[in-house]
């Protein structure tokens, strides 16, 4: 199977290899992807390489329906959007391509979920339907199998007392949370945590607060809740994987994910690292919609494929995980 390969990557020449295979099965049963390329003048057999694969502008999911796949759809997820403003749909024939992909990638950042407490911070996220965030974290919080790993709304009264519980238990926990909400956390409660701990950051303010630098925001974090550095999570709809920061607004991706640059200027163009450009993004494991993605985020690619997320294009929507202005 096509995934089987996705998964098995280990080094760049593999990361080529099926990066065509799966180029090749997505212009075939595409529609969508089949008719932005040939307007590009590219066609299956003209691609050699995967430098040469065409990235679909992130638009078009708010457009069209952009499914490679005649299977049945499981689940639809959807960004998150101001009201009246055109949300993503994201259509999914395999959820198992999804739970692999996000497993996976847990496992090679911070090790088996069962060794943690998890807690998910995300009202914003459980205020509606649809968001593949949520539906990591709930299978990620039943892997942990630990009675504490939870889901927190707006009790964040419970979730102080909690964390400190936790801490005086010397038990191993990740909190993951959405900007704001961490925020009104550290605001309202006395926290100090300790290196049993894992802070990590979805991004996003969803018009509750008014937008910060990564800088900004992971300077008030680490002194709210007292640890070293903040972590950050970087995913959106659209995809089925997640590159993570362990510190330092630096992200790393899995191997079956890849993240280049190009100039705002021109979709079509190629810059070198560490400059500022628009972030392209190939997720392997988003075999059954498209893995080839133009973004509307800024950003930097340095050396050993590490990045960061400075921004977004002027004039684009708010939505999905770390979308802050920076």
């Amino acid at each position: 199977m096509l995934s089987d390969a996705v998964f098995s990557i280990q080094t760049p020449i593999e990361f080529n290899e099926v990066a065509l295979r799966v180029f090749n099965y997505q212009y075939i049963n595409n529609p969508i992807y089949q008719r932005f390329c040939n307007l590009l003048g590219i066609t299956k057999t003209s691609v050699k390489h995967a430098s040469e694969i065409p990235f679909l502008p992130i638009e078009f999911f708010k457009k069209a329906k952009i499914i490679s796949s005649s299977n049945q759809i499981q689940k639809v997820f959807s960004s998150s959007g101001t009201t009246g403003s055109i949300t993503s749909k994201h259509y999914i024939t395999d959820l198992t391509i999804y739970e692999t992909s996000f497993n996976k990638a847990f496992h090679q950042f911070y090790g088996d979920p069962s060794e943690y407490v998890i807690l998910a911070l995300l009202p914003s996220y459980l205020e509606r339907e649809g968001s593949s965030l949520v539906y990591m974290a709930e299978k990620l919080i039943k892997s942990s199998n630990q009675p504490e790993s939870g889901f927190y709304l707006h009790n964040l009264d419970q979730l102080a007392i909690l964390l400190n519980d936790l801490k005086n238990k010397k038990k191993k926990t990740l909190l993951i949370g959405v900007s704001f909400a961490l925020l009104d956390l550290i605001e309202n409660h006395s926290i100090s945590l300790d290196d049993n701990f894992i802070v990590m950051e979805t991004g996003g303010m969803k018009g509750k607060r008014k937008e910060l630098t990564r800088f900004e925001l992971h300077d008030i974090l680490t002194k709210g809740f007292n640890v070293p550095y903040i972590h950050s999570e970087y995913g959106m709809t659209e995809l089925l994987s997640q590159a993570y920061s362990t510190g330092n607004g630096l992200f790393q991706c899995p191997p079956w994910m890849q993240i280049s640059t190009r100039d705002p200027e021109d979709p079509f163009s190629k810059i070198n690292a560490a400059k500022t450009g628009g972030i392209n993004i190939i997720d392997l494991a988003n075999i059954n919609s498209c893995s080839f993605i133009a973004t509307q985020d800024l950003g930097r690619v340095y050396k050993n494929d590490v990045f960061e997320i400075i921004g977004r294009f002027d004039h684009s929507d708010i939505r999905g995980c770390n979308l802050m202005a920076l």
